[in-house]
């Protein structure tokens, strides 16, 4: 009986140390940080996003091309660097401020699946390498096209109308550099009686769900009315656009558009018909206001980069480089944008 009770004892000893090597192994940290009794906005932020991402369909599409150190030090897991990755953009840090926002805040550290005591943390190299790698292979606007495809597929992206418009990306315009002169692939312009310099990010978003599907970028100066038939997708009935928009039908790139463009109508034109017609200029006005409340959904995505991610200036040299991170910060706000559609219910 003794030894009966004794290879019992032995046989549960081995079950659950078998289940301790399964289970992640927590540091007293980890235990420490799932005490605490308030999570703060930065925890929410990063457990709504954590459930809503597709990592599996964006790891998939980095897999080819991702190193396998082979015949060396085993690079860190593929989705940990691309949880990296996407907390910078979210939080508008540069290399060295990821790498050290990982050491300081466990939220982070837990939600790339990094460990103080285990694995280490990725300095601000490898950070540097893994966002060259993406750039290098054109997988930010893969992202886009694949998270649109999985809104698609949830009925969310409907493409029967698209709204146009763009928005100034500054840039540093400080000469004390080894070449003593400005980024020359950023130019300035005037809007109104202020001077931009920088870039313009152009985009296409559905006018029903107010999603990016099209990205664009070119310097400052750079008119919108040029860019507008790069942003529509050719399955729309109808386009919306500001002012700055005006004579888009007539220009030779867009006949082969075949949807209504709906363009605003210039103050100057407006204030001359009204004052003609009192009574036609109500009815432009209410037109006008109603072309306004449809075109209002594209600015819902300059805000949530600029004021969630916090994206206020060009953070690079070039319009590649920062292109790569416009373009990716627009695809992680469509899903922000959507998230409680995308959330798993129960």
């Amino acid at each position: 009986r003794i030894h009966r009770t004794r290879d019992a004892v032995n046989c549960l000893n081995s079950v659950a140390d078998f289940a301790i090597t399964l289970m992640p192994q927590l540091s007293f940290s980890d235990v420490e940080f799932d005490a605490k009794r308030k999570q703060t906005r930065r925890d929410k932020f990063l457990a709504e996003m954590d459930k809503v991402v597709p990592w599996a369909r964006l790891t998939a599409l980095i897999e080819p091309v991702y190193p396998k150190g082979k015949g060396g030090r085993a690079p860190y897991a593929l989705e940990t660097m691309l949880r990296v990755h996407f907390m910078q953009q979210w939080f508008a840090l540069s290399d060295p401020a990821m790498e050290e926002a990982l050491y300081d805040m466990q939220s982070m550290r837990q939600f790339a699946r990094l460990s103080l005591t285990r694995g280490g943390i990725p300095d601000e190299t490898t950070i540097l390498n893994f966002r060259h790698l993406l750039e290098k292979h054109q997988l930010a606007n893969r992202f886009l096209e694949e998270i649109n495809a999985m809104l698609a597929e949830r009925g969310l992206l409907l493409k029967q109308g698209t709204i146009i418009d763009a928005t100034f990306i500054e840039a540093p315009t400080s000469t004390k550099n080894a070449s003593g002169k400005r980024d020359p692939e950023m130019h300035q312009a005037k809007k109104g009686n202020n001077w931009h310099f920088g870039m313009k990010a152009h985009i296409g978003t559905d006018a029903e769900s107010g999603l990016v599907h099209s990205v664009q970028t070119t310097p400052a100066n750079e008119h919108d009315v040029t860019q507008a038939h790069k942003l529509v997708h050719g399955r729309e009935q109808a386009v919306f656009g500001d002012a700055g928009y005006t004579g888009v039908e007539k220009r030779e790139d867009t006949q082969h558009i075949k949807a209504t463009w709906h363009v605003a109508m210039k103050p100057s034109k407006r204030k001359a018909i009204k004052s003609e017609s009192k009574r036609m200029g109500k009815t432009v006005e209410r037109l006008e206001y109603l072309k306004a409340a449809v075109r209002s959904k594209v600015e819902h995505q300059f805000r949530i980069i600029k004021c969630q991610f916090g994206y206020q200036k060009a953070r690079y040299k070039g319009l590649v480089k920062n292109t790569a991170q416009i373009v990716t910060l627009f695809a992680l706000s469509n899903v922000w944008l959507v998230r409680n559609k995308l959330r798993p219910t129960g």
